[in-house]
């Protein structure tokens, strides 16, 4: 099994310590051994040096990974499970080994453009084809298009009321994260993310609903040299903008947000003030002792597909994170977090967008 030398250092150090596994999301959830950055490194690394056969098992295992970063984040030594993890997704694909759950997923992505197999949203496309053409483009993204669809109508009528000069493409490309996710940096994912360049590229602004769509084009389309030529702006980032040059007019309550920072935001991106000065300016931000960088996942879509049990016990955690510091709502930036921890959210707690939160105190 060929891994580049690099991942091989990393496979071979990261097996010692148990440093990092508290912060595991999976782990901490399932409480199996196997799902610790230490073991995938043990398992992978003798696969790596051919002492064993890189089996269905081990391949399974290295799908239970959120490659959120945690163990990144956390690893006082340097070492990066989440590098060897996607690049061992990506010898799976190479060499013909995929599990059935990430095939279906990809035939979907053929057949309707999205891994879900989902129809697309009319009230989303109506939506969407009502609004003026502008260089200024409002990228949805899978997770929201397809599985919280309502909310983003919402966001789309609250960036209106703000007079945003802005558009909707009714037939959004696929920006290729659920590619990189599932299947790593083999070509059927630079052509993707190509053919989404492609279709962006006549615009000058395009503001990412979704982290998972503005970490993809900010970082992964430069690492494949892919051109995009548009300002790439988060949703966050643009409306504590709006707020800040007084075009989202909103009065400070005395009520308490408490935002769950998207890893994708915080540790890719290095983005956790916006969506505090948001909150600052509607109420009082309330914080889990788990936040910003060292955040906690509370649920993934692309993993809700063929492992739901253990999604609903990621997001029911970050309920009782929440829960153990008197924190009662909790404000999403992620699309995807957004939909797991209200499919589990407690009847005493409240879960939100950051619209929801802003539309509260319009």
């Amino acid at each position: 099994m060929q891994f580049t030398q690099k991942s091989k250092e990393h496979l071979d150090a990261c097996r010692f310590c148990w440093m990092c596994r508290h912060i595991c999301p999976i782990g901490t959830a399932t409480g199996l051994e196997r799902n610790t950055a230490r073991a995938r490194a043990l398992g992978l690394s003798l696969v790596a040096r051919d002492a064993i056969e890189y089996s269905d098992d081990i391949i399974n295992n290295v799908y239970e990974c959120a490659l959120c970063g945690g163990c990144v984040e956390d690893c006082t030594t340097g070492w990066d499970p989440v590098m060897f993890t996607k690049e061992a997704r990506q010898i799976a694909a190479l060499e013909g080994k995929l599990p059935e759950y990430i095939l279906k997923m990809l035939d979907n992505l053929d057949a309707k453009g999205n891994v879900f197999g989902l129809d697309k949203n009319a009230d989303l496309t109506k939506k969407a084809e009502s609004l003026k053409a502008s260089d200024t483009l409002f990228f949805i993204g899978e997770d929201a298009s397809f599985k919280t669809p309502d909310n983003a109508i919402e966001a789309i009528e609250l960036l209106e009321n703000a007079g945003v000069d802005f558009t909707v493409l009714a037939d959004e490309p696929n920006s290729g994260y659920s590619m990189s996710f599932i299947i790593g940096a083999v070509a059927e994912t630079k052509a993707v993310m190509e053919n989404a360049a492609k279709k962006l590229s006549a615009y000058k602004t395009i503001v990412c609903y979704d982290p998972a769509d503005a970490k993809v084009m900010k970082r992964e389309y430069k690492e494949w040299g892919i051109e995009l030529g548009a300002e790439v702006v988060t949703y966050t980032e643009f409306l504590a903008g709006l707020i800040k040059d007084g075009k989202l007019a909103v009065k400070k309550s005395d009520m308490d947000f408490t935002p769950q920072d998207s890893f994708l935001l915080a540790r890719e991106l290095d983005e956790t003030d916006a969506v505090r000065d948001i909150l600052s300016a509607c109420g009082n931000v309330k914080e889990m002792l788990l936040n910003k960088k060292a955040t906690v996942l509370a649920g993934n879509l692309l993993m809700n597909e063929y492992m739901p049990n253990v999604m609903k016990m990621v997001a029911e955690n970050r309920w009782v994170n929440a829960k153990n510091m008197n924190c009662t709502c909790v404000v999403a930036t992620s699309p995807a977090e957004y939909y797991m921890l209200k499919s589990v959210k407690p009847a005493d707690m409240e879960i939100l967008t950051i619209e929801e939160a802003i539309g509260k105190c319009l």
